[in-house]
């Protein structure tokens, strides 16, 4: 059985991830869990999470699970979600300045004040919404996905990854930013799978099947 681990730290959308999951793949067991022993007899895990980063990161060390996150990255499929992205990198500059788990190099940052699209029109912060993503390279991940498909977003701060190779989809908010990173057997989605309809659904199947 496909057992996959749903990493509860309180600030992930743990009901729609679940049900998502378990309606990708109704064989699978989907556990939502903090356990560390649980996480890592996992044959998959997910790392979600909403909300501010200092909080995060708080509960990830209160919780014992810094370890276990890094090694999970390091043994089997990973997919980080939203805040699960960001928490990856090195660090993040929001709340004046907060580090991260360092698993892939790499910077947090917010988006500028006063942007606009390319019609002249104000956009606003956060980014939140449907916006496409266009992949960067190919992997199994894109699976059945067309490029230009549309995902849900919402955020005000995005990743600026140190090595391009690391880069598996970008989106325009207007300028083309990081959406989507991808390492060996880790990947991790700054937009909402959970809630992004078919194409989203499908992206979560593809790795509940993906073999790295």
């Amino acid at each position: 059985m496909n057992r996959v681990a749903v990493i509860d730290y309180g600030m992930g959308n743990l009901h729609s991830i679940t049900k998502a999951l378990q309606h990708v793949d109704s064989g699978a067991d989907v556990v939502v869990t903090a356990q560390a022993e649980t996480i890592l007899t996992a044959d998959r895990v997910v790392f979600p999470g909403v909300g501010a980063i200092a909080d995060c990161m708080e509960a990830l060390n209160r919780l014992g699970l810094v370890e276990v996150i890094h090694e999970v990255s390091d043994t089997r499929p990973l997919l980080g979600i939203c805040l699960g992205l960001q928490a990856l990198l090195d660090q993040s500059e929001e709340g004046g300045g907060v580090r991260c788990l360092g698993i892939l190099p790499g910077t947090v940052v917010r988006f500028q004040s006063g942007l606009h699209d390319e019609q002249g029109y104000a956009l606003k912060i956060p980014h939140m919404g449907w916006n496409q993503v266009y992949p960067a390279k190919s992997h199994p991940l894109w699976s059945g996905i067309e490029d230009g498909s549309r995902f849900y977003f919402v955020h005000s701060y995005y990743a600026k990854p140190a090595r391009s190779e690391d880069i598996a989809a970008t989106t325009n908010y207007p300028q083309s930013f990081a959406c989507a990173l991808a390492r060996d057997n880790l990947f991790a989605v700054q937009f909402h799978p959970e809630k992004s309809q078919r194409v989203g659904l499908q992206l979560l199947r593809n790795f509940l099947h993906w073999s790295p």
